[in-house]
């Protein structure tokens, strides 16, 4: 990225160097503001001790009101504001609003700028499950487009252009599209290609780029949303940034959508109190990307290609690449950070060998599946951090042998796997139902959602008639280690499905 002056808005150049909202936080303290408004901890003040000695008083002490405190109540320091435009600038935006609740709800205030009850929205199915929560708070009627499945690797990739300008073609009424790009796995859209399908119908492409808060920054990663032409972007700084969790942005540009309408959406959805720790780390993240960003994302791929290397050349682990993502059929290019190893060479499952490394190295993989463990790089890490990776994967293939066969997980094919939409996902979740028997749910509409966690994409939709090979894959994942934290019952011996007098 540029230096600390780095484009222009309403005339003049963005110093980077600046963070309006850890300005404003050092304005406090040094006025030594006596403030009595909430938060009731009262700068530490009334905290308790033992709460105090494990997070530490600069928690506290960060944690002040957004309005009333940090800015005055008519906001007229513009704090939130400035850093909101800094970061605009920095990605190459025409607007950005911060949110402290996370890309589970900017995603959600992006549909619901875009599309209303039963309007249509194109979404690719391999879409995260706060894209179906949004789907059921505002009754929008999904199209669904199909993700590119790798049959092989059973792994799905984001839909492509070509998928998109087709279901735009069948459905001229819809009110524009969202993909998800990159994928937990890194697998990333031709976002150029669906920007330019929507836009020839004049309708808005969003995009959760959940995983992607580093793409804008170096040139050897692919292409981020608002530069392939996106309208809206959703991005989780917490994630492949340096923000605290929680920490999400949402950024516009373009006709489609105007900056008041997108507004009124996420108040619509966010909270009256605001962490400004997070609105600080979001501040501070992009002061450290724009100054800095190219110099530590081009040693952290550096440091990936190493790490990529040396794994491959551990006996009975595959680190899946550029090779294996893409090409004809498959994605359109490749973020080489999340660092996605095969493991069934080693005869055990993902889900083993994620439970094995946390228990007996202290190390926690970022994703698991049914044969294959993900550890996220970021520029947080170093040679330190990832030889402790090396060495734990070395002892887990000398303790594989040792460890139980890995479970049979019943993979359904793509033909198998996609499920009839039966009603809207707002009218079955909503609507009248009841619990029924594992056995007995295939040919019923599912009322509710069941997500293997993570990556936190549905398996089965509320609206869409379930099947048994689907139900197969979820009771023998849940009996291999899968974790779905949403069904109704957690053992799935039962599932919630639409009462068979309101199916219709």
């Amino acid at each position: 990225m540029a230096a600390a002056a780095a484009g222009t808005r309403d005339g003049m150049a963005a110093d980077h160097a600046r963070a309006p909202v850890l300005e404003a936080l050092v304005d406090y303290r040094r006025q030594g503001r006596l403030s009595f408004t909430p938060p009731g901890h009262k700068q530490a003040r009334g905290a308790d001790p033992e709460v105090r000695a494990v997070l530490g008083d600069a928690v506290f002490l960060g944690d002040v009101l957004a309005s009333g405190g940090l800015d005055d109540r008519l906001t007229r320091g513009r704090v939130l504001k400035r850093a909101e435009e800094l970061m605009a600038d920095a990605v190459h935006a025409e607007h950005t609003f911060f949110s402290t609740c996370g890309s589970s709800l900017s995603v959600k205030a992006a549909m619901l700028s875009v599309a209303g009850p039963h309007e249509k929205l194109l979404i690719g199915r391999d879409a995260h499950k706060s894209v179906v929560s949004g789907l059921i708070l505002s009754g929008i009627e999904p199209v669904w487009v199909e993700p590119r499945w790798d049959a092989e690797r059973r792994l799905a990739h984001p839909p492509s252009a070509a998928e998109f300008e087709r279901a735009l073609e069948i459905h001229p009424e819809a009110k524009g599209a969202l993909v998800t790009s990159p994928t937990p796995y890194g697998a990333c859209a031709d976002l150029r290609g669906i920007a330019d399908a929507c836009h020839r119908r004049s309708v808005p492409l969003i995009v959760d780029e959940a995983w992607g808060a580093h793409l804008p920054f170096h040139p050897d990663l692919p292409s981020w949303a608002m530069d392939a032409g996106a309208d809206i972007c959703v991005t989780s700084i917490h994630k492949m940034g340096s923000g605290l969790e929680q920490g999400s942005v949402f950024h516009l540009q373009g006709e489609y959508v105007t900056p008041e309408l997108l507004n009124m959406r996420a108040d619509l959805l966010g909270t009256t109190s605001p962490s400004v720790l997070l609105y600080a780390g979001l501040d501070g993240w992009r002061r450290q990307m724009a100054l800095h960003g190219e110099e530590l994302l081009g040693a952290t791929l550096a440091l990936a290609r190493e790490v990529r290397s040396a794994i491959e050349e551990i006996d009975g682990l595959h680190v899946e690449g550029r090779e294996d993502f893409c090409g004809p059929g498959l994605a359109d290019d490749f973020d080489p950070l999340p660092v996605v190893i095969d493991v069934q060479g080693l005869g055990i499952s993902g889900f083993q060998a994620a439970d094995w490394l946390r228990e007996h190295q202290a190390v926690d993989m970022h994703l698991s599946d049914h044969r294959r463990i993900g550890a996220q790089l970021t520029h947080g890490d170093d040679r330190e951090t990832t030889g402790e990776l090396l060495a734990a994967l070395k002892d887990l293939v000398d303790a594989a042998p040792d460890l139980a066969p890995a479970p049979r997980i019943e993979v359904p094919t793509p033909a198998e796997l996609r499920m009839a939409q039966g009603l809207l996902p707002r009218d079955a979740f909503f609507g009248p139902a009841e619990n029924v028997a594992l056995d007995r749910a295939a040919g019923r509409i599912a009322a509710e959602m069941i997500t293997p966690y993570p990556p936190g994409i549905p398996a089965v939709l509320p609206g869409e008639r379930l099947t048994e090979p689907v139900l197969r894959y979820l009771s023998t994942g849940l009996a291999a280690g899968m974790n779905l934290p949403d069904p109704s019952d957690p053992q799935l011996r039962t599932i919630r499905v639409v009462a068979q007098d309101a199916e219709r």
